[in-house]
């Protein structure tokens, strides 16, 4: 997840007063300012959270989904609030912002309906001579440090299952988002009579490696670049605490030659455009069977020219500016690379400024290889590179030779091949003619660089509690 570090993006944005300036991206506008917190003000509420957790952990886990239920009435209250500052703090259109608010409903339902069954204790043996039960019981206080890109569906990935799991929360938002922050510390803070369950907190780079180090928390979730990963692993290991980290992706998408070219080049140019391109599991490479390439490149180039960036508030903007300007460097400089190594530019291909808002033209480059930039390092941007293959075969192998393994893609009508590519994909998630979802059923995970651990399904529940065996030998 190429720059969008939740550490070190705060650097930039806290001025010599310890202050916060929240800036919109496209009016370069100050929106908020927010006082930076020391170390002894995040542990003064980390010990407030480990008291409440206490009470909290207690109650059954019935009770805790309907109060929880009652905590997300916050987000449907007051959904046009938000979906404002979604797109006023990180520059994607006004009129995609509801989507997000939607998404963060259907995960937190799911993961609702499933709790109870999910948490309740595993009975192995109840006979008149043993009790062996496995129960699940919470960790502690769970420090969560979110991104930017989709300030409310990553951090609902975890804050939910967390809470329903008896655990209290310590969130650090994005410096680009921490209004999104302190909406969650309003929906959830006081749950029934127990305050506070979670907490939002403003600090620098320094104080997010101290914190785990030096405070008691005792598991961090964090979604962020590799480099950021690493950082947060060697904090963890300080304390033997395991953490679970997404770290992005360098998507791969086959079209076979059988596919619904219709489909496929709609699916995937959404795929590669949306929110921006940054997206972690946005499509950033596609590689389609040279018997059918020119028709599919020809509809995404039609596809491509029919969007329109600007104003995120104005309702015909389906383009937003980068949320981070510095970025448009990295995405220039991998389409002059591969410019220079051969590739030909279809469509776009440049950066322009709109009010104070950086934007990269939606881009479409063929004749492209391995040897590029853009077909191997992650850009985080409306970036989309496609390179013919001769098959299915060199289509997998290309997909899978790669540092990134969150999703992969097919776009087929082979139910034999599409199990065929499933198998052998080295990815979290496969998807099969669609692409950029995170289903609540099922685990989002990823290999290699993508990260380790899972959210959402009922192995979020797993990261975010402990085994404890009960083996009772019943006297006679």
């Amino acid at each position: 997840m190429v720059d969008r570090l939740p550490l070190g993006d705060l650097l930039a944005t806290i001025d010599s007063m310890k202050t916060l300036k929240n800036v919109n991206p496209y009016s370069g506008q100050v929106i908020a300012a927010y006082p930076v917190e020391s170390i002894s003000q995040v542990g003064h509420k980390i010990t407030r959270l480990r008291k409440a957790q206490v009470e909290w952990g207690a109650l059954s886990v019935g009770e805790r989904v309907g109060l929880v239920r009652d905590g997300l009435a916050y987000f449907n209250e007051n959904r046009e609030r938000i979906a404002a500052d979604i797109s006023a703090q990180m520059g994607r259109p006004l009129s995609q912002a509801p989507g997000e608010l939607n998404g963060l409903f259907e995960r937190a339902e799911y993961l609702l309906t499933i709790a109870e069954q999910t948490l309740a204790t595993e009975i192995i043996e109840q006979s008149d001579a043993f009790y062996r039960g496995i129960e699940h019981v919470p960790l502690g206080t769970i420090f969560v440090i979110s991104p930017w890109n989709y300030p409310l569906l990553v951090t609902v990935n975890s804050v939910v299952p967390a809470l329903l799991a008896g655990n209290t929360v310590l969130l650090k938002h994005s410096s680009l988002t921490p209004g999104i922050g302190a909406h969650f510390e309003n929906a959830f803070c006081r749950l029934g009579e127990l305050v506070p369950l979670l907490q939002h907190i403003v600090v620098d780079h320094d104080t997010t490696g101290r914190i785990i180090e030096e405070l008691p928390i005792d598991h961090v979730v964090f979604t962020g670049s590799v480099g950021g990963g690493r950082q947060i692993l060697n904090h963890c290991a300080k304390k033997f605490i395991t953490p679970q980290l997404e770290l992005g992706g360098k998507d791969g998408a086959l079209v076979a030659r059988d596919a619904d070219l219709d489909l496929a080049a709609e699916t995937l140019v959404d795929g590669a455009m949306f929110n921006s391109g940054q997206s972690c599991c946005g499509i950033e490479r596609v590689y389609v069977d040279e018997s059918v390439a020119q028709p599919f490149i020809e509809k995404c180039e039609t596809l491509l020219q029919g969007y329109r960036p600007g104003d995120p508030a104005v309702a015909e903007t389906n383009l937003g500016p980068l949320a981070r300007p510095q970025s448009a460097e990295l995405m220039l400089a991998q389409i002059a690379d591969a410019v220079a190594k051969g590739a030909k530019i279809l469509t776009g291909g440049q950066a322009f400024t709109q009010a104070c808002g950086r934007f990269l033209q939606p881009t479409l480059i063929v004749d492209v290889d391995e040897t590029m930039a853009v077909m191997r390092e992650e850009n985080f941007g409306p970036i989309m590179p496609v390179q013919t293959v001769a098959g299915v075969e060199e289509g997998i192998r290309r997909i899978n030779d790669s540092d990134y393994g969150l999703t992969s893609v097919i776009f087929t009508n082979d139910e034999a091949l599409a199990q065929r590519f499933a198998r052998r994909m080295e990815t979290g998630t496969v998807f099969v003619n669609r692409c950029d979802y995170l289903d609540p059923a099922l685990p989002w995970t990823g290999v290699k660089n993508s990260g380790c651990g899972s959210a959402l399904s009922r192995y979020g529940f797993y990261g975010v509690t402990r085994r404890k065996a009960v083996h009772h030998k019943k006297s006679r």
